[in-house]
């Protein structure tokens, strides 16, 4: 071990104004490595996941309850992280209306939606996210960060909460970035290369390369393995991000992440590169809250990738084409798996990986789309946040299916107390919850 200890907010520095973020190393924790060096806690990260136009219940909800569940047809994605996955069904979003998507919104911020043109499509209140960040986000250089991956929003929206997953407030979206060049330039610092500009085409490895060496004095063996292991990675995303662009730009255009070729959106390569970033951007203490929009609500996203030529919100209102709703389900959940791998694969100096030290909270904005129901709307909790919530993994079941009860938004404060043990409540009105749901805590649960 070096003698001196590492601050956690390290980063390597060089021309250009390159920075590159460092890993959890053990020259930052204490000499027990359960806190940092300081004593300042091991930090705790916190996520939203979204796909619109919900599920197909029978064939999404597990057949028995507690830990061990059966995987169901379209949970089976999930096979390999199962143990980290709680599924939630049977609850009840208590939104005061119930006339399209947006309502179903209340199950990411405890608020009954705000009505603008005729729809009650605008954020009633902040989200779960937002309320999270609000308590830790002054920890990191970037309180929270938005991403989107398919870009085919519903265009039946006067307000903001098919656009946008995260809201500050009613007024203040919190838009996600659908390329992923733009998001590794907001966490990272990176640069998009300028046509003919030499300087600008420097690696930023290259550019950190002398900070590096000043680095290495200071660490030891092991230290200095995980470093090499890191800056690889940040090497491979590099190439993975510029190599993949070219693929999605037209010609004569300056190449780009996600844009469509042909009409067709590349969603699991996307996926994967944001995917990338976020384990970065949380291992590095970039930020410790991100949001994902998926598939927006309502959306008409095409899975072409898993050969449908049509809209997902269209199948969903076709009752002959239920069976292209259930495949687009697990293609969902496929790629939700994908992300959970990456954040399992990911292990921190303490020997924990992200899933371990994180809660990723998965819902969509109806239970089934045909319908438009907001009861019994599918919730999956992945991680346990440092033991916060219960591990492994359980089918906790209010009531049977097709019934619904109690208040999803206890789910929601369940979370919130997990960063914050002295939250009161979530959400107003209805919805509103001020008992956190404690059949899914864990043991350190203090709220």
């Amino acid at each position: 071990m070096p003698c001196r200890p590492l601050a956690r907010r390290t980063f390597l520095r060089g021309a250009a104004q390159a920075v590159v973020a460092l890993p959890l190393l053990e020259a930052m924790l204490n000499d027990h490595g359960t806190a940092l060096a300081d004593e300042t806690p091991l930090p705790t990260r916190f996520m939203t996941w979204f796909f619109g136009n919900g599920v197909l219940l029978p064939r999404f909800e597990p057949v028995a309850t507690g830990p061990g569940y059966p995987l169901s047809e379209q949970l089976a994605p999930l096979a390999d992280v199962r143990e980290y996955v709680s599924v939630l069904t049977g609850l009840q979003n208590r939104c005061e209306q119930i006339i399209t998507h947006h309502e179903g919104m209340t199950a990411f911020n405890g608020y009954t939606m705000v009505e603008i043109d005729g729809l009650f499509s605008k954020a009633g209140g902040p989200t779960i996210d937002q309320r999270i960040a609000q308590a830790i986000g002054d920890k990191t250089p970037i309180a929270s960060v938005h991403l989107g991956i398919s870009k085919h929003v519903s265009i039946m929206d006067s307000g903001t909460t098919m656009f946008a997953l995260s809201h500050k407030g009613p007024n203040e979206p919190q838009y996600p970035k659908f390329n992923p060049q733009e998001v590794w330039t907001e966490l990272f610092g990176a640069f998009v290369p300028r046509p003919d500009d030499r300087a600008l085409r420097t690696s930023i490895l290259d550019a950190v390369r002398d900070d590096v060496a000043r680095l290495r004095r200071r660490l030891g063996k092991r230290d200095n393995q995980r470093l090499d292991a890191h800056l690889d990675g940040v090497a491979a995303l590099e190439k993975k991000i510029t190599a993949a662009a070219p693929l999605c730009s037209l010609p004569g255009v300056p190449a780009e992440a996600n844009v469509d070729v042909d009409g067709i959106e590349p969603i699991t390569a996307v996926n994967d590169v944001m995917s990338d970033l976020l384990v970065y951007a949380f291992a590095c203490d970039i930020t410790r809250v991100a949001s994902c929009l998926f598939i927006g609500g309502a959306a008409e996203t095409v899975f072409a990738e898993i050969g449908q030529t049509a809209g997902h919100h269209f199948h969903t209102h076709d009752a002959g084409a239920q069976e292209l709703v259930h495949d687009g389900v697990v293609y969902i959940m496929e790629r939700f798996a994908d992300l959970l791998r990456k954040f399992k694969a990911w292990q921190d100096v303490d020997g924990k990986n992200l899933l371990d030290t994180s809660i990723i909270y998965c819902s969509s904005d109806c239970s089934e789309g045909i319908s438009h129901s907001i009861a019994r709307q599918p919730i999956l909790l992945a991680g346990h946040g440092r033991e916060q919530l219960i591990h492994p993994g359980i089918h906790y079941q209010v009531t049977p299916y097709p019934y619904s009860d109690g208040n999803m938004s206890d789910v929601l404060l369940t979370c919130l107390r997990a960063f914050d043990p002295t939250a009161e409540s979530v959400g107003a009105g209805a919805p509103m919850s001020t008992t956190p749901l404690r059949e899914i805590a864990g043991p350190a649960f203090q709220g």
